[in-house]
């Protein structure tokens, strides 16, 4: 009942990085199969934003030794060269894997602290995940707890109050460049959730004119009737870049939606106007060259930093009170997870006092000549009533008293000490 996590976030590994491990459900659904199918894991969960790419599981056997060879098919799947990961790769096991979901669950651990999308995206990973069937009791009750973490924070502290986001940062970006949006217009790449938050952060500070571009035009329809703007058609961009000021993009897509020789000519058109564009997508979708263009201002996520730390100072007093509902459930975690290992070894006792039973009857019992059939069966009742009893009110007070849970921290330290061949439960 061991548990890894290896992964990378915003903070150990650039977007150059990042977006080079990063999963699209169907590359969460084909991993999660082969790190099952390989016996790599036998729970298996694949959680991908675009600040992190972090797969968690069960492993078959130790933790520890597990998480080379995760690292090793996180490479390989990506075809990323291992150098490359190099150290922003981390590796967490058990208790600080446990915590470390807890943390990003209740916003503690996102670039945006308290960020209003994390809790919804491991909501939906959870999901995913179960519904092909990769999880099992462990990683149920571990992200059904992530879950409970992330309501707990939001409801409880001042982290949910005003939430910051990727979308609402990268608008108050636009803000820093141009000043007020009343008398500008925006162009929004794509109509995911990032999307229509950006649609919506832009419509509440009063933009002047707004459109939409979408691979799936039902879709653009929609949100521009939602937040009154204007569909434009997919990659019609001689038309399309003359028209904005402000260009957002977080389109999910491996391949650049804008390159250089587009933005290039829609420059020319403009009379170098000035240009402002926000890549919000993982992969990015705009060429980093772009912003050698002149007048053309090209930001991603990483470029948010400034507006980060206004953010965290903002909010800072909160996150001790987060954190102690973070440790209480990492408390109530682990009790559970004790209490399920308890029981089997209690149940491995059993079976090693019967087999001792057995093996004292045929060294003792049975050269005492004078006992008869009856007399041996009689012995052999005692002995199994004398190990039932031994065994039946630690096995009924682990059911039933939670705070003797609480306080069994190792279980493998006594499995080691009554189970000197090392016998698994």
């Amino acid at each position: 009942m061991e548990i890894v996590l290896v992964g990378l976030n915003h903070r150990t590994a650039p977007v150059e990085v990042r977006e080079r491990v990063s999963f699209t459900a169907e590359q969460a659904r084909r991993a999660a199969e082969q790190l099952r199918t390989r016996g790599i894991l036998e729970e298996t969960l694949v959680l991908s934003t675009c600040n992190r790419s972090e797969v968690y599981g069960v492993p078959p056997e130790s933790a520890h030794e597990c998480a080379p060879g995760l690292s090793t098919f996180l490479s390989e799947f990506h075809a990323v060269r291992p150098d490359v990961l190099g150290e922003s790769l981390y590796h967490h096991y058990d208790r600080e894997a446990v915590r470390h979901l807890f943390r990003v669950s209740a916003g503690l651990d996102s670039m945006m602290l308290g960020e209003a999308e994390i809790l919804g995206q491991v909501r939906e990973a959870y999901r995913f995940a179960h519904q092909q069937g990769a999880t099992g009791p462990v990683l149920n009750r571990l992200f059904q707890g992530a879950l409970e973490v992330g309501k707990r924070v939001r409801s409880e502290t001042e982290l949910g109050a005003r939430p910051m986001s990727v979308a609402s940062a990268g608008v108050k970006l636009a803000e820093r460049i141009f000043g007020k949006l009343s008398e500008r217009s925006a162009l929004v790449l794509g109509a995911g959730t990032i999307s229509e938050q950006v649609l919506s952060q832009l419509r509440d500070r009063g933009i002047a004119h707004l459109y939409v571009m979408n691979r799936s035009r039902d879709r653009a329809n929609g949100l521009a009737k939602q937040y009154t703007g204007e569909v434009l058609g997919w990659g019609e961009w001689e038309n399309a870049l003359q028209l904005p000021d402000v260009i957002v993009s977080s389109v999910a897509t491996e391949e650049l939606v804008l390159r250089r020789e587009i933005v290039e000519q829609a420059m020319d058109g403009r009379g170098n106007r000035a240009l402002f564009l926000m890549d919000l997508g993982l992969p990015r979708n705009i060429d980093a060259s772009v912003g050698k263009l002149y007048n053309v201002y090209v930001y991603n996520i990483d470029d948010l930093s400034d507006i980060v730390e206004q953010n965290r100072h903002a909010r800072e007093n909160e996150i001790p009170k987060a954190e102690v509902i973070v440790e209480e459930h990492v408390g109530k975690f682990l009790s559970w997870q004790a209490s399920v290992e308890l029981v089997g070894l209690v149940n491995a006792l059993r079976s090693k006092m019967r087999e001792e039973r057995a093996q004292f009857i045929r060294s003792r019992v049975e050269s005492i000549r004078h006992l008869t059939e009856e007399d041996r069966a009689y012995v052999e009742k005692l002995m199994d009533e004398m190990l039932e009893s031994l065994l039946l009110e630690p096995a009924q007070r682990l059911r039933g008293e939670k705070d003797l849970r609480r306080k069994i921290q190792n279980v493998e330290a006594l499995r080691d000490l009554f189970l000197s061949n090392r016998e698994k439960p």
